[in-house]
């Protein structure tokens, strides 16, 4: 999947909520503070995690590709 960035950044469980891959804001910060989350590679506890054009999130089996607009 990919995700333009319309802004300098987003929250990672913002990402989260707006890519559909959980069902609340609450659930994405559970998700993301237990371990879930990878931000290119490597492992992402912080929910409020700034991403940018060029990261690369995985939770599960979904991939996320952050692309400048």
């Amino acid at each position: 999947m990919k995700f333009e960035l319309q802004d300098e950044y987003i929250e990672l469980f913002k990402l989260l909520k707006v890519m559909d891959l959980v069902d609340s804001g609450a659930r994405a910060k559970y998700i993301v503070a237990d371990g879930h989350v990878k931000r290119n590679g490597v492992i992402e506890v912080r929910k409020r995690a700034k991403i940018i054009a060029g990261d690369v999130i995985e939770v599960d089996d979904a991939r996320i590709e952050v692309v400048a607009s």
